[in-house]
């Protein structure tokens, strides 16, 4: 009996923005990814390599504006993709955790896929040094995370604690997160229905 591919076809147009693409759940790594914005591309590589996520994301946006809805446009058409793929959530294993260091850096992502969201971030005092790295922030690399949670309707935590700069903080948050989020979506054989003893997941 042939397993049913767990995939999302990810579609969003506003005034601000058009995006397009594809994730599967269930796949290789493999990435196509041009936002407009070159370090969430970098990020998002990461995030879906690590996850073993196929992901295809094409985006135009406001950049002259600057990188704001953009930024919170994939966010969201990511965090739909998932919850969208994931239909019911028969058989998941629903959480998952992950602590990657990455250099002088180090992050640990939390994930429930229970149907609520909240969203914790957690990360030393911020000095200039922090951001001087890349022109993508810390603040936009947490607001993007946020706004995934939301749309995902999940529980996610992200610690970052240890130090170094922007760049490498942010790269072990994502790719903490994708290999939590790999590891909440697999299925586990001995379960035979929805992992909340509600008997639904929202």
């Amino acid at each position: 009996m042939a397993t049913k591919v767990r995939s999302a076809i990810i579609k969003r147009k506003t005034t601000e923005t058009d995006i397009s693409g594809k994730l599967v759940v269930d796949g290789k790594g493999k990435t196509d990814i041009k936002t407009g914005i070159g370090f969430l591309d970098h990020m998002l590589t990461l995030f879906a390599f690590h996850g073993l996520f196929d992901l295809t994301i094409k985006a135009k946006g406001d950049l002259n504006v600057d990188t704001h809805h953009t930024n919170e446009d994939v966010a969201i058409c990511l965090g739909k993709a998932f919850k969208e793929a994931l239909g019911a959530c028969a058989g998941i294993r629903r959480y998952g955790t992950k602590e990657v260091p990455m250099d002088q850096a180090a992050a640990k992502a939390v994930i429930d896929i229970g149907g609520r969201y909240a969203f914790a971030w957690r990360v030393p005092p911020l000095t200039g040094a922090y951001q001087a790295e890349t022109s993508y922030t810390v603040d936009e690399g947490k607001d993007f995370l946020d706004t995934f949670a939301k749309s995902a309707n999940i529980n996610l935590h992200v610690d970052i604690y240890s130090g170094g700069d922007a760049h490498h903080m942010l790269e072990a948050a994502f790719k903490a997160l994708g290999m939590a989020l790999d590891e909440a979506t697999q299925i586990d054989v001995r379960r035979k229905g929805v992992p909340s003893t509600k008997g639904t997941i929202d």
